[in-house]
């Protein structure tokens, strides 16, 4: 019998909306690429982005940079992070966590994650006692929210300071509550594959007067930080201005033109991913074998990936699974491999941070976890064949 072949690109992401191209022809066209390159009177595409997606997020602050990994790294000197200090960080997530952490300067101190990709709330406790960390970078990794009342009870508990990794959950909600606004400061990313798409780009959110002032200036502002969409009295800034070297950071017009013309339409796509999510969940549940995590009714998700475990795997059957499943043409990703492949790695390959930890339980988990995008250039449709040849591919395997 003849199988079925998926023959849809995993990464073919949706066109950028008619407006933003018009933006963006708009920004071209006037050579005003750079953020400070304004006319007298004129709010720089940088600047009004900074102010919607504030609006968005119900905060006070929102600074447009480069990449999601780099406001990481100045959310944490913004933070005050010092030479050596430990950084806490879930030890599923993917590798610019830990590489904003060493930076900033600091050393990651991972903590286990449990069944469901979220941050083990007892281990945490118990590496904020052992490690006497001062933060947390907690990484909702491919869209995982932990029980956020918990973890900010625990950081408040501890005197730990809160800093979310939002890049898989902008859209996203715990308890009615929009992840990115239960920390000091939330980060954001805009890379392609992420529910914003400029290329690369990222969004630093707080409610924090002095955070966003020092923030403003490490991203590269100069003296032009009331040139900003979102900043504070001038008066904050006396002395930070001084005291805060550039890093050179900003976002440009062009990525901003582009990216208030999809926030519009975020909470749309948000819905429309959740539709493609629980149509694959829905066919995967029906193999009892494979392992899907389980959402708490307080998580408002966002279904931009799926993961699963097949348990009963080895790690030859592992290969034979991945290497099956690719060549009917569904991409799977493996995160248990000892060795990094592509944008994959488990903890123990971020040899550089010289952390030592053994996490058996997240070692175990990683072993047999799979994960897939869900473009939106897939239809519900699509999700039923993808679903299909996964079921098909583990229970031949499995016998």
């Amino acid at each position: 019998m003849t199988k079925t072949v998926f023959s849809k690109p995993f990464t073919q992401q949706e066109a950028i909306p008619d407006a933003g191209i018009e933006h963006a022809i708009k920004v071209l066209r006037s050579g005003r690429l750079h953020r400070y390159n304004t006319l007298e009177g004129e709010i720089s595409e940088a600047a009004l982005l900074e102010q919607e997606y504030a609006a968005y997020m119900g905060q006070r602050y929102c600074l447009a940079c480069t990449s999601g990994g780099y406001s990481l790294h100045i959310a944490l000197k913004a933070a005050g992070i010092q030479p050596g200090d430990a950084v806490l960080s879930n030890a599923f997530t993917l590798a610019p966590v830990p590489g904003a952490i060493d930076n900033a300067g600091g050393k990651p101190v991972l903590v286990e994650i449990d069944n469901n990709y979220c941050v083990d709330l007892a281990h945490l406790e118990t590496m904020m006692l052992q490690s006497k960390a001062r933060f947390f970078m907690i990484s909702h990794m491919r869209g995982h929210i932990a029980d956020m009342i918990a973890v900010s009870a625990l950081c408040k508990k501890h005197g730990v300071t809160l800093i979310e990794d939002c890049a898989h959950t902008m859209g996203a909600s715990w308890d009615g509550k929009k992840s990115g606004s239960f920390g000091k400061i939330a980060c954001f990313s805009t890379q392609t594959y992420k529910h914003l798409n400029s290329g690369e780009g990222g969004l630093l959110t707080t409610d924090d007067d002095e955070i966003i002032a020092r923030a403003t200036i490490y991203s590269g502002s100069y003296m032009l930080f009331e040139r900003h969409g979102t900043v504070p009295e001038a008066d904050v800034f006396s002395d930070i201005k001084l005291d805060t070297p550039n890093y050179s950071g900003r976002m440009d017009n062009l990525r901003a033109a582009i990216l208030r013309a999809q926030l519009p339409g975020l909470d749309q796509n948000c819905a429309r991913w959740n539709e493609r999510y629980r149509a694959l969940e829905s066919r995967l549940a029906q193999n009892s074998r494979i392992l899907l995590p389980q959402r708490p009714e307080q998580e408002s998700y966002v279904g931009s990936s799926l993961q699963f475990r097949v348990a009963d795997f080895d790690q030859q059957q592992v290969s034979a699974f991945v290497d099956n499943c690719a060549t009917r043409g569904v991409e799977l990703k493996w995160f248990g491999g000892a060795e990094p492949h592509g944008f994959t790695s488990r903890y123990d390959s971020w040899r550089y941070t010289g952390n030592t930890q053994q996490l058996p339980q997240t070692l175990e988990i990683l072993a047999t976890t799979f994960d897939l995008r869900i473009p939106l250039t897939f239809s519900i449709e699509d999700m039923g064949i993808i679903g299909s040849i996964i079921d098909e591919e583990a229970t031949e395997i499995l016998g």
